[in-house]
């Protein structure tokens, strides 16, 4: 991924996400980081082990999917919303309204990846409006997610704090998902503060 990417653009945009977390933390705007994720019935495996010359074979079966796409700051705080089916711009746009329907007197400020229903027509109509309400979108260089600190709340919920039973059916999966989210930053943290991801 690396190797795709452009290095003026991504030091471009380092530095300008480092002028944002400064502005925030002086009080003065709200930076928050979205994305989608999707959730299936299999485990995510990160490793395994067998013996010399045994073999392990997986079969993949995915079943039902559960599609989040959240919003999230330094401070481990966050929304989230779920959807049974794919995730479409219309979808991130009811969410976004929904979200900015909360009165707030700072500016916010929504980091975004180049996926594709965030670059849509729909969402680049939408934008005029929502500045003059006091809302931006941030959108990061392709080949980022080393920028996009919700990467690390998917990767964390996928690799270490989903528990095996909460695979055994879509119902257990769901409510596993929902309560990790409702208790982030509490009972399930991640430190954004040393800003280490950016570098």
């Amino acid at each position: 991924m690396k190797k795709k990417q452009c290095p003026i653009e991504q030091a471009s945009k380092t530095e300008a996400l480092a002028e944002l977390f400064a502005l925030a933390a002086v009080g003065l705007i709200e930076v928050y980081f979205g994305d989608e994720s999707g959730f299936w019935q299999n485990p995510v495996i990160a490793r395994a082990w067998q013996f010399a010359g045994e073999e392990i074979r997986l079969l993949p079966e995915k079943g039902e999917r559960l599609a989040v796409f959240g919003l999230l700051n330094l401070d481990c705080e966050g929304k989230f919303w779920t959807s049974e089916k794919s995730i479409k711009t219309e979808f991130v746009i009811e969410c976004l309204e929904e979200w900015l329907a909360d009165k707030n007197e700072k500016p916010r400020v929504l980091v975004l990846d180049n996926a594709r229903i965030h670059r849509s027509k729909k969402m680049q109509a939408k934008l005029a409006e929502w500045e003059e309400r006091g809302f931006y979108i941030f959108n990061l260089p392709p080949y980022s997610p080393h920028l996009n600190i919700i990467e690390i709340l998917w990767r964390k919920m996928k690799y270490e704090w989903l528990k095996p039973e909460d695979y055994l059916s879509f119902e257990s999966l769901t409510t596993a998902i929902k309560e990790i989210l409702s208790k982030l930053g509490t009972e399930y943290k991640i430190n954004f503060k040393d800003r280490s991801f950016i570098k």
